[in-house]
């Protein structure tokens, strides 16, 4: 995929740095068109994909956007699909009854995201991408991290823990009708591939990014590889704690494995030294973004952007919000507690035996 910067990128930049996002609509007090009313008016549905791809949706997105749309006085319903593309069909079509003015989803497969919107478009609702574009889809906007950067933090931190030594590496990339899993393949085969001293012995997608699956595709590479793995690429901490489970039910060793999404067992995995590293992506960010979006519709203006995002099933540029991701490792996790885009706390994260550990680490 190929994205185009705007000049608005260096005050995202800047925003993620913040955790605030300043590039929405206009504030109300200078709102001439009645920015109050119009929010008042307005009502958003958003549809989250499911529970068991990543805790993420549950205990960090969904809190997240729904003090985020309070704070906007925007009424917001938000529901899961919990991996059921017929039940998100089904949310979607009562969200409309409803009476949204706007629809945010986040894909369980471009095909079928892309009959939501179809069907919305058609009862005057605005549609919106979060965090996964639904290609040959008709969303008006895209709010998510760059998903080729995430992929290339991912590659980064692999290579930060293999150093230059000969590897063997393995991919479990994520799922194949999710286009965030294609773009954080390109991403890491774009660093990972220079490396003249690392081989690539296997690499498979995980359908649905199932972890119980993922656990069977990775224990078959390490019989076939006869246990000749030096690295992994997980495409996200659920993968990743898969890999983990059979290199310690095969007693491995330390082998270095990726993740994503800096969830408390992904940070844990890290304290522990079983996980190299993660990617952050606040979720704070990229909720306040989609607010954004969602309040400067609602006034009916038109959204700032600082990207497009190609779409080659739709022959068509979104305009997009594409925010940057963090490499964490141990030496940074704190930072994932500290400055609070994530929801996690250190209550949350230091637990039992990792209270010592939190502590090396400078979390209190």
């Amino acid at each position: 995929m190929i994205f185009k910067r705007t000049a608005c990128i260096a005050a995202f930049a800047a925003m993620a740095t913040a955790g605030l996002v300043g590039c929405g609509g206009s504030d109300d007090k200078n709102d001439s068109k009645g920015g109050g009313s119009a929010k008042a008016k307005a009502k958003v549905g958003v549809i989250l994909p499911d529970t068991k791809s990543s805790v993420r949706w549950e205990n960090f997105d969904l809190p997240v956007l729904k003090k985020a749309f309070e704070a906007a006085g925007i009424p917001a319903d938000i529901q899961n699909a919990e991996g059921d593309k017929q039940r998100m069909q089904t949310i979607a079509d009562q969200m409309i009854t409803s009476g949204v003015t706007m629809l945010a989803i986040v894909n369980l497969d471009s095909n079928s995201g892309a009959a939501i919107e179809q069907k919305a478009k058609a009862q005057g609702v605005q549609t919106i991408d979060y965090d996964r574009l639904t290609l040959g889809g008709s969303a008006d906007y895209y709010v998510s991290f760059d998903g080729v950067q995430v992929g290339r933090v991912q590659g980064q931190g692999l290579q930060k823990c293999l150093g230059d030594k000969k590897a063997n590496i393995v991919y479990l990339d994520g799922s194949p009708t999710d286009n965030n899993a294609t773009l954080f393949k390109q991403g890491a085969h774009e660093v990972l591939d220079k490396v003249s001293n690392y081989t690539k012995v296997a690499e498979q997608a995980v359908p649905d990014w199932d972890n119980q699956q993922a656990a069977t595709i990775f224990e078959q590479m390490f019989t076939q590889q006869k246990g000749k793995i030096d690295g992994v690429l997980a495409a996200n901490d659920g993968l990743g704690n898969a890999a983990i489970s059979i290199l310690q039910k095969s007693h491995a060793g330390n082998v270095p494995v990726t993740g994503q999404d800096a969830t408390v067992q992904g940070l844990q995995n890290i304290l522990d030294g079983t996980q190299c590293m993660t990617v952050y992506k606040p979720n704070k960010l990229e909720a306040d973004s989609l607010v954004s979006v969602v309040t400067a519709l609602a006034k009916g203006e038109k959204p700032k952007t600082n990207a497009t995002s190609n779409d080659p099933q739709g022959h068509r540029q979104v305009q997009s919000i594409l925010l940057n991701p963090v490499l964490i490792t141990k030496d940074n996790v704190k930072q994932v507690v500290t400055d609070g885009g994530s929801g996690i706390t250190a209550a949350d994260l230091c637990k039992g035996a990792y209270a010592a550990k939190c502590k090396a680490a400078g979390i209190q």
